[in-house]
């Protein structure tokens, strides 16, 4: 069943959203080359539970951390472990939280130190794609219309999507209905009515498209060991344009002064 938000539910929603934005800025001003992935997610439940929230992702189907942080081959749901970062690696931080009830959930993958260009254009493209699926996302358009449009821009440039995950619906749950997968065709799937609520998030690989379910049972990598990027945004649907509930404005904020 797809939920309809009310514009109250729709404002907290984005309260919550708004607070992964500045958690994932948080975490951002934090990684370099030496820092472990446990202390990232330290910083991250510390300012959410100081900000009278909750982190989304503890304990959510028994997973055991804050942030689900992924390194390089890495493409989504690693686990924080003594893991120190390293020049040249690029991390996907993907954050939770949840406020008055409603879940916050966005991602954005970071740069540790000088990393090579053609990682850095993994990024780009993966992170272009996410805004081009974001304008797909509006009352009478369908799923496959979000969709199209990543993989339309990701394969162009030679990347692959990631098929065995997608994106989903946010409300009280942090995953509902609908699926939002980042390939498809143009006028296919469940039509978009105003007042739903979905995470759109491209995972896009450098290599093959495969990926492999690591023993820990939740860490998902490429199966070519190739990196992979990961960005997500929380939006609300209306008619003409989406209402981007998450925010990088913080992370950019940051990354430009470090």
């Amino acid at each position: 069943m797809i939920f309809l938000k009310t514009p109250e539910e729709i404002a907290t929603l984005k309260r919550a959203n708004q607070l992964v934005g500045k958690t994932l800025a948080e975490v951002g001003k934090a990684i370099k080359p030496g820092i472990t992935t446990i202390e990232l997610d330290k910083i991250a439940e510390d300012f959410i539970r100081s900000n009278g929230a909750t982190p989304g992702f503890l304990g959510y189907g028994g997973f055991p951390n804050t942030l689900c942080i992924s390194v390089n081959e890495n493409v989504v749901h690693g686990i924080p472990s003594s893991y120190a970062l390293k020049e040249g690696d690029i991390v996907s931080v993907d954050c939770g939280t949840i406020v008055d009830g409603f879940y916050g959930d966005s991602a954005f993958t970071f740069c540790v130190g000088e990393v090579d260009e053609k990682v850095k254009r993994l990024l780009k493209t993966t992170r272009e794609a996410l805004y081009l699926g974001i304008e797909q996302a509006v009352e009478g358009n369908r799923i496959g219309d979000i969709g199209h449009a990543i993989q339309r821009h990701c394969e162009s440039h030679g990347y692959s999507v990631v098929r065995d995950l997608v994106g989903h619906g946010v409300g009280k749950d942090m995953h509902e209905a609908p699926e939002v997968p980042n390939f498809g065709k143009k006028g296919q799937g469940v039509m978009l009515k105003e007042g739903m609520v979905i995470a759109i998030e491209p995972m896009i690989n450098m290599g093959n498209k495969a990926v492999v379910f690591e023993k820990d049972g939740w860490t998902v990598r490429t199966i070519d060991h190739k990196p992979s990027a990961h960005f997500e945004h929380t939006v609300a649907i209306h008619q003409g344009k989406a209402e981007i509930l998450s925010s990088f404005d913080f992370v950019d904020e940051v990354l430009k002064n470090k």
